[in-house]
């Protein structure tokens, strides 16, 4: 299963906002849209941003090929690609390396081919990693498995196979996993509409529950582990996930249940000291007042609706990455893998 594709010099977007009921390609030839589209969500997940950003820069480079000043016209386009969301380190981490092979192939246009190679190399990377770290996840996770995750880290949130998903398609490959179950993910519903939707795809036993069962679904002894995913990692391990991870964190920790986050090299921002330092998102109200466009609550109450949370590293069993999974102390060992 994939989500992103470029052909022919154009970029298409499985438009997740409308799945599970449409599976509808959109086409993109402007960066300016492609803006608009991580925006809104038409693609999502920190490794997903980061590809599409890679994508979006092409597309510039395309338009403003006849520029006068095509270096300037580039600087402006990467300006309004990374505006586009602010928590995701893979955004500015896919830009800041589309810019510099821009830069050292000479920042004219006749880079345009190199720059669509390297984000393509950007594309498969993602994928390998995320295949390389499902298999060294997948060594954490006993036979007979119950996994909890929470909000969608799968093919749809990255290249391909998926992070904290390509543990779980690594280890069910493996004959590991007896059930997974999905936090439905308010207020956008992506544990629902998206991570329901990758297992129902790969036939792998997936039942869903709302958020606000995980605890009483972890008192009941039904859990083993819990794996999701990241959206930026501190240099200590703090790291932003989509929001209730927190909460998924502080039950786990309760009952005693292992808690891993999975995510690749990219995700990790060793610029921040800790968690505080990660810019939190917050998104429109009506996403919390209405429900696939009905309304819910009265159109007067206020509203807050942060994209992400923080979870401390003091919750986390271990990190899994593409160089193998992670132990405390997450601050020295990040630094010896990743510094």
């Amino acid at each position: 299963m994939d989500a992103i594709r470029w052909e022919g010099n154009t970029l298409y977007l499985l438009d997740q906002t409308r799945l599970p009921v449409q599976e509808d390609w959109i086409a993109y030839t402007d960066f300016r849209s492609v803006a608009r589209a991580i925006t809104d969500m038409v693609v999502r997940g920190a490794p997903a941003i980061g590809i599409t950003a890679a994508y979006a820069y092409c597309l510039a480079a395309l338009e403003f090929r006849n520029a006068p000043d095509f270096a300037a016209a580039m600087e402006q386009a990467e300006q309004v690609l990374a505006a586009s969301r602010p928590t995701a380190v893979n955004l500015f981490w896919a830009l800041r390396r589309m810019a510099d092979c821009l830069k050292a192939n000479g920042s004219t246009p006749e880079a345009i081919d190199v720059l669509i190679q390297e984000a393509q190399a950007i594309h498969e990377e993602d994928v390998e990693m995320n295949r390389t770290l499902g298999d060294f996840g997948a060594a954490v996770v006993p036979a007979h498995a119950r996994i909890l995750t929470h909000c969608n880290a799968g093919s749809l949130a990255t290249g391909g196979y998926g992070t904290a998903l390509g543990v779980v398609r690594s280890a069910f490959n493996q004959g590991k996993v007896d059930m997974v179950y999905a936090d439905e993910t308010r207020p956008l519903l992506q544990g629902a509409r998206l991570t329901a939707y990758e297992l129902v795809h790969d036939n792998i036993p997936c039942t869903l529950i709302t958020d606000n069962m995980a605890g009483f679904l972890m008192a009941q002894g039904k859990v083993d582990l819990v794996i999701l995913g990241c959206d930026r990692m501190a240099a200590n391990g703090d790291f932003a996930n989509k929001i209730g991870t927190y909460s998924v964190a502080v039950n786990a920790r309760y009952h005693g249940i292992p808690f891993y986050t999975a995510l690749p090299s990219s995700t990790i921002d060793l610029s921040i000291e800790d968690g505080s330092g990660i810019p939190i998102e917050e998104r429109p109200g009506v996403e919390v007042t209405h429900l696939a466009g009905v309304q819910t609550a009265p159109e007067q109450v206020r509203t807050w609706n942060p994209a992400f949370d923080v979870t401390p590293h003091q919750l986390l069993t271990g990190i899994i990455t593409e160089r193998g999974v992670i132990y405390p102390p997450f601050k020295e060992n990040l630094a010896k893998l990743f510094g």
